[in-house]
């Protein structure tokens, strides 16, 4: 039976970093990014719609930068049962993440990538 493939039109790259008021200085100051301050992380929303966020924690070389696709629909503990069908390695369950429900996994080659959807959105599809 053909699975429903999921709706993505937004990406996001989430950043690890030591210290946030360094990463907000070099990415305001060196980059030219406008950051807006959230409850514990800095925001950067580019024309594209690709999001870049910062988060204070321990980078893993290999795990930082990740990349994040939008379910636009939701659906995503439906997209995980289709992950794992097609045998694609999950790296958590879902669980929640600030604003809603994200989930990790990994190409083929050992890339980490997520899947994110809003809180509002249902779960299932």
């Amino acid at each position: 039976m053909p699975t429903r493939k999921p709706k993505i039109t937004g990406i996001a790259i989430i950043f690890m970093v030591q210290d946030l008021e360094r990463s907000h200085k070099f990415y305001a100051d060196a980059v030219g990014l406008q950051l807006e301050r959230k409850d514990g992380y800095l925001l950067a929303k580019l024309a594209s719609g690709t999001e870049l966020l910062f988060f204070e924690g321990e980078a893993v070389r290999g795990t930082s930068p990740q990349v994040v696709f939008g379910l636009d629909d939701g659906g995503i503990d439906t997209v995980v049962e289709a992950l794992a069908a097609r045998g694609v390695q999950l790296l958590t369950p879902v669980t929640e993440a600030p604003g809603g429900w994200s989930v990790e996994f990994s190409d083929p080659d050992g890339h980490p990538l997520a899947y994110f959807q809003d809180e509002a959105l249902p779960r299932k599809r």
